[in-house]
């Protein structure tokens, strides 16, 4: 049986977009890309939101990532040879190495997915996240030491979650990792 992960860069204030809808301010330096590589290596399926699918699809099945920094080849190299599954109702197509499902289907098929698939099922986006908050077993947000004061949350509004803290790291560029585990 599988698990379900979320982890993304976020604000001190919660956010992980800015008011304008970019993602910049958390782009990772060399230390905080390892670890995205080394949780990367422990991924069995990619599961995407269609924004969040549009911005890593792109970025990282382009040529030259495979020629760039070795730390960033190292993810494409991973990146592309994971499965994604893109949860979307307004794409009609994906890529090669993807399924598309359709919005309405998330729940039942993360669950059928958690049952199927050993290893860890890795969540990106926040919309997508939310509404698989109740599925997901672990948390691992990238706390980015600025504040944006708005865009979009790592975490619903009204979320109850009872979590405990089971892993934290600072890096020298001030983001700190934290990995929390729901408490069931």
């Amino acid at each position: 049986m599988g698990f379900l992960s979320y982890s993304m860069s976020m604000s001190l204030d919660g956010f992980v977009e800015d008011p304008a809808g970019s993602i910049a301010f958390g782009d990772p330096d060399e230390e905080v890309h390892r670890l995205s590589n080394d949780q990367t290596r422990g991924t069995s399926v990619f599961l995407f939101g269609r924004n969040l699918y549009d911005v890593m699809e792109d970025f990282w099945t382009a040529p030259e990532r495979a020629d760039g920094h070795p730390v960033e080849a190292e993810f494409a190299q991973l990146y592309t040879a994971i499965p994604r599954v893109v949860f979307s109702d307004s794409l009609t197509s994906v890529a090669p190495g993807c399924r598309l499902v359709r919005r309405a289907d998330a729940l039942e098929e993360v669950a059928r997915l958690k049952e199927e698939t050993d290893g860890e099922l890795a969540v990106g986006g926040p919309g997508l996240a939310a509404s698989l908050v109740d599925l997901i077993d672990e948390f691992r947000p990238r706390v980015v030491p600025v504040v944006l004061g708005g865009g979009k949350r790592y975490l619903p509004l009204g979320a109850d979650l009872r979590l405990r803290l089971v892993e934290q790291r600072v890096f020298d560029g001030g983001t700190v990792h934290l990995r929390y585990q729901r408490v069931r």
